[in-house]
């Protein structure tokens, strides 16, 4: 089973790009011709330098100027924000957010595109089978949290609503239990039933 973790199990590989010297109108059909709405735009050496979006063709006044040339390293918007494939889908998620973005090059070490991730992409954690996430929480209950034969949990997952119930060697565990179970990817909410052991 693949856990779905980080940009590189849900970015687009194949990403399309222009180079600085691209002309507008250029842009406007490359990103027509990819239904996409921002390109990353590339260096020589396929470094990402900026990313020009539809926004920047729209906002730009030089636009009305016709006999003025307009390039994609004229109308991008630098620094370009941008991810690791590394980087885990939360904190891509994040960055789109705070800076109300569709689209993040995902790039290597040295700057080079290796992808596109979207909002899109990010929303493919939440079409993983229950099964999957099930099993995933298991394993991260019983083999990292809890010590073996301490406890018996068991979960159940219908829709991407974790549901878990058993018992647990300590109460205070079910806090910690509750919250690594939201961490897995593609778990919508989880529900716990523990009951507290009476004391004799």
């Amino acid at each position: 089973m693949k856990h779905v973790r980080t940009v590189d199990d849900v970015m687009t590989h194949a990403a399309v790009s222009v180079d600085r010297d691209t002309a507008f109108k250029d842009i406007v059909e490359t990103l027509r011709m990819w239904n996409v709405s921002a390109l990353p735009v590339l260096s020589e050496d396929g470094r990402v330098t900026g990313v020009v979006s539809e926004a920047d063709l729209l906002l730009d006044p030089r636009t009305t100027v016709p006999d003025r040339p307009t390039t994609a390293g004229q109308l991008m918007t630098v620094p370009a924000v941008a991810v690791t494939p590394g980087a885990t889908i939360e904190a891509a998620a994040r960055l789109m957010a705070r800076g109300h973005l569709k689209r993040l090059p995902v790039v290597d070490d040295d700057g080079r595109l290796v992808g596109v991730v979207s909002r899109g992409d990010l929303l493919k954690v939440y079409l993983r089978p229950d099964a999957d996430i099930g099993t995933e929480i298991r394993e991260l209950i019983m083999n990292q949290l809890i010590p073996r034969g301490s406890a018996e949990v068991y979960v159940h997952v219908a829709n991407g609503i974790a549901y878990l119930h058993g018992s647990l060697p300590d109460p205070a565990l079910e806090d910690v239990v509750v919250r690594a179970a939201c961490s897995v990817p593609g778990v919508v909410e989880v529900r716990a039933d523990f009951p507290v052991p009476v004391s004799a």
